[in-house]
C-alpha cells in the first residue's frame, strides 16, 4: 500500500486529493495545523478513513516530525496562504508560508533520507503579465504577493531536484473552482450570492473587477494530473488547464442563468474596495504538453462547474 502525505489537506484541492487517493489503495495523511477549532469543512468525510496529523509550514521541525510518523512514498504540498487577495494585507506571511514553507519541506524531506515523490502546487498566477496562452516555457511576471511567494517555491523545487537528485514536480494550475471552493474567493462569493438571492435572502452581490479573464476547469479533474505527474518515470512539470477563456461576467451569465435570471446587472454593485493593487488581466494556459504526455484531459465543463457550484449552494441555503 502506497502512503501519502498531503499538505493543506483541509482545503478544496487537500480534500479532493485524499478522495482520488483513497479510490486507489492509498493510505493517506494529512497535514493540519493546531487551532482551537477544528476546520474540517471540506474533509469531515473523511474522518476515520486518513489520518489527520499535527505540522505547521512555518515550522521545520514539525514537518520532519511528519516525515516521521507517516513515512510517505508521496509528498504533495498543497498548503498555503493561498487567497490572491489577502496576501497583499498579509505579504510577509504570504511569503513565510506560501514560499518558505515550500523550503522547510523540501529540506526535511532532504534530511528524512527516503526517496520520496514531491509535488509542488504551483500556480498561473506566477505569469501574472500575459497576453497569450501560457505553456511551460512562458516567461513568469508575478503580479501579487502571492505569485511572488508561489514562484519562489516552484523555483526552489526545480533547485532541489537539480541540486540533490530528488524526484521533485510542479503542477502550473490554472484556475480550477468546485462546491469546495473558500467562500472568500470570488467565483464562489458567485454562486453563494446567486444562491441567497433565489431563496430571497439578499439582492446584490458586491464584487470588484467584472473584466478579468480566465481559464476555469474543475478541481477534481485538476487534482488527478497531480497523482499523474508523480506516476511518470521522470519528474517532469506541467500546466493543467482547459485552454478556454471566461470573463467574469460570462461567470454570471452561467450561474443567473440556473436560477432564471438573465439580467444580472441589477443584483451586482462594483466596489473598489474589491480591486486589486495590481491586478492580473488575462489567464490562460496550454496543457497540450500533459494531454500529449500525462493523457490527461479535463471532463467537466464551464458551464457544468457552475451549475453544480450553484446547486450546492442552493441546497446549503435551504432553511
Amino acid at each position: 500500500m502506497k502512503k501519502a502525505l498531503i499538505t493543506g489537506i483541509n482545503g478544496m484541492d487537500g480534500s479532493y486529493l485524499a478522495d482520488l487517493l483513497l479510490e486507489k489503495g492509498y493510505k493517506v495523511y494529512g497535514l493540519e495545523r493546531r487551532t482551537s477549532s477544528k476546520n474540517r469543512v471540506n474533509t469531515s468525510h473523511l474522518e476515520g478513513r486518513i489520518t489527520f496529523v499535527k505540522g505547521d509550514l512555518a515550522d521545520q521541525n514539525s514537518l520532519a516530525r511528519v516525515l516521521r510518523e507517516s513515512d510517505p512514498d508521496e509528498v504533495y504540498s498543497l498548503g498555503a496562504q493561498s487567497f490572491v487577495g489577502e496576501s497583499w494585507n498579509t505579504p510577509e506571511q504570504t511569503g513565510d508560508v506560501t514560499g518558505i514553507g515550500v523550503l522547510r519541506l523540501l529540506e526535511a524531506i532532504r534530511e528524512y533520507g527516503k526517496k520520496i515523490k514531491f509535488y509542488q502546487a504551483s500556480t498561473s498566477e506566477m505569469f501574472g503579465k500575459m497576453e497569450n496562452f501560457a505553456n511551460e516555457d512562458t516567461k513568469f511576471h508575478p503580479r501579487s504577493p502571492y505569485g511572488v511567494a508561489k514562484l519562489y517555491g516552484h523555483w526552489i523545487t526545480i533547485n532541489y531536484k537539480e541540486s540533490y537528485d530528488m524526484f521533485n514536480v510542479s503542477g502550473i494550475l490554472f484556475n480550477h473552482e468546485s462546491e469546495r471552493r473558500g467562500i472568500e474567493f470570488v467565483t464562489r462569493k458567485i454562486t453563494d450570492g446567486v444562491a441567497q438571492i433565489y431563496h430571497g435572502k439578499k439582492d446584490i452581490i458586491t464584487l470588484g473587477n467584472l473584466d478579468a479573464k480566465r481559464d476555469w476547469g474543475y478541481a477534481p479533474d485538476y487534482v488527478e494530473a497531480m497523482w499523474l505527474m508523480l506516476q511518470n518515470d521522470k519528474p517532469e512539470s506541467y500546466v493543467i488547464a482547459t485552454g478556454i477563456i471566461h470573463t467574469i461576467g460570462d461567470f454570471l451569465d452561467v450561474a443567473f442563468q440556473n436560477i432564471g435570471v438573465t439580467n444580472w446587472e441589477k443584483h451586482v454593485v462594483q466596489d473598489p474596495a474589491f480591486m486589486r493593487p495590481a491586478d492580473v488581466q488575462y489567464l490562460a494556459g496550454d496543457s497540450s504538453r500533459a494531454r500529449r504526455e500525462l493523457g490527461w484531459e479535463p471532463k467537466v465543463n464551464f458551464d457544468e462547474m457552475i451549475e453544480r457550484m450553484v446547486k450546492n449552494d442552493i441546497n446549503l441555503h435551504e432553511e
